[in-house]
């Protein structure tokens, strides 16, 4: 009977599958110290991932591990080598989460585009309309987006685009022409052009040594001066002083990041104080719903992987 180590409480709709399935034993590990880890881990045959990372250090004890089941897309904290040499399997939820993904990314160009933060604090303070007529907003409507990714979320984003009447185009070296534009946008071949001529740019990229600082200062400066910026894929994709300086010299206009490259953020992240970046806590995937789905697909695929019917499409390539 496979047991199976839950790192992190998940939602419980991904917890009553395993609890109605007979053939597995499971346990919640609230402590994901490292120190924790190496000592509870190495029984179990199989583990569910959040946000803790699983390092060499840790796994070398787990012998009977089998699979880890992110919940998420991202794989970043698992030590990919080790589980490489090793051969135990990654699956990630590949499915579950592109809609609430796609809508925060159209949460955030909004709210910068339409400065509702900075209007918001306007009328809280009397200024009713005082400044409404210096704020600086932007329609959505015929503007143009890139969105850098082509996955299950870059084809979610871009139907939500559409909706709005922007003209999308996608760069994603891995994703043909004739599939880009069923979707209704225009295969861009070169970074550097979708840059230099789109209204908004949004992250879909995984992090990994080609991606690391894909956005930096010459990048940005490339940009147009009204461009606004979104990564809610993972941080260090951005350069995250590099858009600081690009944002207080006003080479772009905005940027919203959900993500960031030190979780939860430094203190002293000059970003925290740049009033020209809309800020959230890597939670573009914490509505209810996504919640319930990642949940489900997180322990599904544990259950299907040990009754060799898990889909291919879960499964990460290493």
């Amino acid at each position: 009977m496979p047991k199976v180590a839950i790192i992190e409480n998940i939602h419980q709709d991904g917890i009553n599958l395993l609890k109605e399935n007979p053939d597995f034993e499971f346990e919640i590990i609230d402590d994901t110290s490292e120190e924790n880890l190496i000592k509870v881990l190495p029984k179990f045959d199989a583990c569910t991932l959040r946000v803790s990372k699983l390092n060499e250090k840790i796994m070398s004890n787990c012998k009977n591990l089998k699979v880890i089941s992110r919940h998420g897309v991202g794989y970043d904290n698992v030590d990919l080598n080790y589980i490489k040499k090793n051969n135990i399997a990654l699956l990630i939820t590949a499915t579950a989460n592109a809609v609430a993904v796609a809508e925060h990314v159209i949460y955030m160009m909004l709210s910068i585009s339409k400065s509702i933060n900075q209007f918001d604090q306007e009328v809280r303070i009397g200024n009713f309309k005082k400044n409404a007529s210096i704020i600086k907003t932007f329609e959505l409507f015929n503007k143009e987006i890139l969105i850098v990714g082509f996955g299950r979320i870059g084809q979610s984003l871009i139907k939500r685009c559409k909706g709005f009447e922007m003209k999308v185009k996608v760069f994603d070296p891995f994703v043909n022409k004739e599939t880009i534009e069923r979707f209704g946008g225009k295969k861009i071949e070169n970074l550097d052009d979708g840059l230099k001529i789109c209204d908004y740019v949004s992250l879909h990229v995984p992090l990994n040594e080609k991606t690391k600082n894909l956005i930096n200062y010459s990048k940005l400066k490339n940009m147009k001066r009204q461009a606004i910026i979104i990564n809610t894929s993972r941080g260090g994709i951005v350069n995250e002083n590099d858009l600081d300086k690009a944002l207080r010299e006003n080479i772009i206009f905005g940027a919203g990041l959900d993500v960031f490259e030190k979780e939860p953020v430094d203190k002293n992240n000059p970003l925290l104080s740049n009033k020209k970046v809309l800020l959230s806590p890597h939670s573009a995937t914490f509505t209810n719903e996504c919640k319930s789905r990642m949940s489900i697909e997180t322990t599904k695929n544990i259950i299907d992987f040990f009754g060799n019917k898990i889909d291919k499409s879960m499964i990460v390539k290493l």
